[in-house]
């Protein structure tokens, strides 16, 4: 089997490159697919508070066979229990859920900027990391901004950040921020969500020249620019075909290509809400 290459953390932790995200993917349906990706090569987990699938992923881990030391979990903290008590109690309560004693990393999963409570939230996090409950902490959804506020006030750096990046929005401002502070980037709807950039003639040139498939060329792309990659699928076949995408490399021509696609200067390519302006419980 694939092995999954491995990024360092800026706290000597490691995080597999690839992993499998479960976003959508309701809580039943969970324990059946996070096994299929278990069984494709997947040993990286992506969930959320928010996402309702926290137990069905610990279903499919104690199911698995696997020892939580050949697995990498990742779970998220909600907007509606930011603030340092209320994170320290639903951590307990995600971990309830995940079956487990000891989390890879956990997250702050969006900034909130008006109810501005992250830095008191990231000081919870700092204080579950000291406790050994937590390996690493990161927070995904933050601005440049948002970030140097973390540095600024408690001196400690996110491990990693989250946030939407593919082809067409390739988020070059934050990761730029994010190499020269040491933070790994993490992309969430790594596919664009499908349809049309899986369709640009670019990609499906690239799939055909590699005799890959349009998802494969993309999540190749992001494993070639150092990002943490998540993809979700619910299909078998899909899951396996994503964790293959670890068996080719793009070359120069290739990258140079993809790089192009991004439409932020134009004002466009962001599917999701914006981290500066977005507040939502």
């Amino acid at each position: 089997m694939t092995s999954t290459p491995t990024l360092t953390f800026n706290d000597g932790h490691t995080i597999p490159q690839l992993g499998y995200g479960v976003w959508q993917v309701e809580d039943d349906v969970a324990e059946k697919v996070v096994r299929q990706a278990f069984e494709a090569g997947f040993r990286h987990v992506d969930t959320a508070k928010i996402y309702g699938n926290e137990a069905g992923v610990g279903r499919a881990i104690a199911s698995s066979g696997l020892r939580p030391e050949e697995l990498f979990i990742t779970t998220k903290l909600w907007n509606a229990d930011q603030g340092y008590e209320s994170t320290l109690a639903a951590f307990e309560e995600s971990m309830d859920r995940l079956g487990l004693d000891t989390l890879d990393l956990y997250l702050i999963h969006w900034m909130q900027p008006k109810q501005d409570k992250f830095v008191d939230t990231w000081k919870a996090l700092i204080e579950l990391q000291k406790r050994g409950r937590v390996r690493s902490i990161g927070v995904s959804n933050f601005t440049v901004e948002g970030l140097q506020r973390l540095i600024d006030e408690t001196g400690v750096v996110p491990a990693i950040h989250q946030i939407e990046l593919h082809p067409y929005f390739s988020q070059r401002e934050l990761r730029a921020f994010g190499a020269a502070q040491g933070i790994l980037t993490q992309a969430w709807s790594p596919l664009g969500q499908g349809g049309e950039l899986l369709g640009d003639p670019a990609v499906t040139g690239i799939a055909a020249k590699h005799q890959a498939t349009p998802a494969q060329v993309v999540i190749a792309w992001h494993l070639a620019i150092g990002n943490v990659v998540i993809p979700k699928s619910v299909t078998e076949t899909r899951i396996h075909e994503n964790f293959a995408a670890l068996d080719f490399a793009l070359d120069s021509e290739d990258l140079e290509a993809l790089n192009g696609l991004d439409k932020s200067a134009q004002g466009e390519g962001r599917i999701g809400p914006d981290p500066a302006v977005s507040d939502f419980a």
